[in-house]
């Protein structure tokens, strides 16, 4: 799949749905390390952008993104259409990164 056929969006500029697949999805469950949560604490203390939590959640809506586009391709799609991330916390310091969208079957208006 292309990822320029993924948007947020309820359709696709210069492409028509011709079928509609459903929702897929991609989903990781992630936690940090006590190394990471020292290390994060210890950037907290001086403010500003704590680059390892930020790292950490990047690799989860990366992995979660790779999954999405994984089950569209399953299931046949060659776009998604409406992508949304979504995140939760399972228990403390352990977070569910979920990305989801419509799979979809375009084709060239």
């Amino acid at each position: 799949m292309d990822t320029s056929l993924i948007t947020t969006s309820t359709g696709l500029d210069g492409y028509h749905v011709v079928k509609h697949l459903g929702v897929v999805r991609g989903i990781t469950v992630r936690s940090r390390s006590a190394l990471g949560n020292i290390a994060g604490g210890f950037q907290s203390l001086f403010g500003g952008r704590l680059s390892i939590y930020v790292e950490l959640c990047e690799k989860a809506r990366e992995e979660a993104y790779q999954l999405l586009i994984q089950h569209a391709q399953a299931i046949g799609a060659n776009a998604i259409i409406n992508m949304r991330y979504d995140a939760n916390e399972v228990m403390q310091g352990i977070t569910e990164v979920l990305a989801y969208g419509t799979a979809v079957v375009v084709e060239k208006a």
